[in-house]
C-alpha cells in the first residue's frame, strides 16, 4: 500500500514539475483551444499549461478523499481505500498523458491536430479502455460502503446482492474496456487511418480556393502521368 500512495503522489505532481521546467522554454502565444475540426480557435498564454497539472492536483486529492471515506465504511481492512487508489493511479496516468500532449502541442505551435502523428482520441480512448479493465478486475473486491462501487438500493441490501453487483458490474467495465481499446487501435476511423502526410495535405487542400485547386488537380495528374510512363 505505501509502494501505491508514494507512486500516486509522484503521478499527482508529475505534471506539475514537469510544466514548471517547461515553461521557460514555451513561447509566449500557445494554442489554448482546438475546434472540432483540430484546428486552432483560440490562443493563450503559456502560463494556460498549467491548467492539467491544477486539475491533477484537485483530482489527485479528490480522490484520496474517496478513499478514506471508503476506507471508514469498511469494518475490517483498508481494501475499499487500496482499490481506490489503483484507480486513482490510472486517472493520473491519463492526466500525465494528456498534460505531456499538451505540452509538445504549445511547445511546437500545433495550428491543427492533424499534423501530429500521433491521434489525441487514440491515446484518450485508449487510455480509458485500459482503465474499465482494470477497474472492472478490481469491482468485486470492493466491501460494501455508500462511497464507491456499483451503488443502487437493491445492491446495497445485503452482502449478497453487494458482491452479485460488483461481479456483473466488474464484468460490464472488462467488457466495455475491451471494445473501447479494440475499436481505437485496431478499427480507428478513416480519417485516423491515413497517414499524417496525407491528413496535412487534405487539409491543405480544404483550405484553398478553386483558382488554386485547378493548378493543383493539374499539377497531382501531370505527376501521375509521369509515373505511369516510368512504369
Amino acid at each position: 500500500m505505501k509502494t501505491k500512495k508514494t507512486g500516486y503522489y509522484i503521478l499527482m505532481y508529475l505534471p506539475l514539475v514537469v510544466t514548471l521546467i517547461a515553461l521557460p522554454y514555451l513561447p509566449e502565444k500557445i494554442p489554448a483551444h482546438y475546434g472540432f475540426d483540430n484546428k486552432v480557435d483560440r490562443w493563450g498564454s503559456k502560463y494556460e499549461t498549467l491548467l492539467f497539472p491544477v486539475i491533477s492536483l484537485l483530482m489527485g486529492y479528490f480522490l484520496l478523499g474517496m478513499a478514506k471515506l471508503a476506507a471508514k465504511k469498511e469494518e475490517h481492512g483498508e481494501n475499499n481505500k487500496n482499490v481506490t487508489i489503483i484507480v486513482g493511479i490510472l486517472v493520473l496516468i491519463l492526466f500525465n498523458a494528456l498534460n505531456v500532449y499538451s505540452l509538445y502541442t504549445s511547445f511546437n505551435k500545433v495550428e491543427n491536430l492533424s499534423f501530429v502523428s500521433l491521434d489525441i482520441s487514440q491515446l484518450v480512448f485508449g487510455i480509458i479502455g485500459i482503465l474499465m479493465i482494470v477497474t472492472g478486475n478490481i469491482m468485486p473486491k470492493l466491501r460494501m460502503n455508500s462511497t464507491i462501487g456499483l451503488r443502487t438500493h437493491w445492491s446495497m441490501k445485503n452482502e449478497v446482492t453487494w458482491k452479485k453487483s460488483q461481479h456483473i458490474g466488474g464484468i460490464s467495465f472488462i467488457i466495455g474496456g475491451i471494445e473501447v481499446s479494440v475499436d481505437q487501435f485496431f478499427f480507428p476511423n478513416a480519417e485516423v487511418d491515413k497517414s499524417t502526410q496525407r491528413r496535412q495535405l487534405d487539409t491543405m487542400l480544404d483550405e484553398m480556393g478553386s483558382k488554386e485547386l485547378t493548378t493543383m488537380t493539374a499539377t497531382a495528374r501531370g505527376i501521375q502521368e509521369a509515373g505511369q510512363e516510368e512504369e
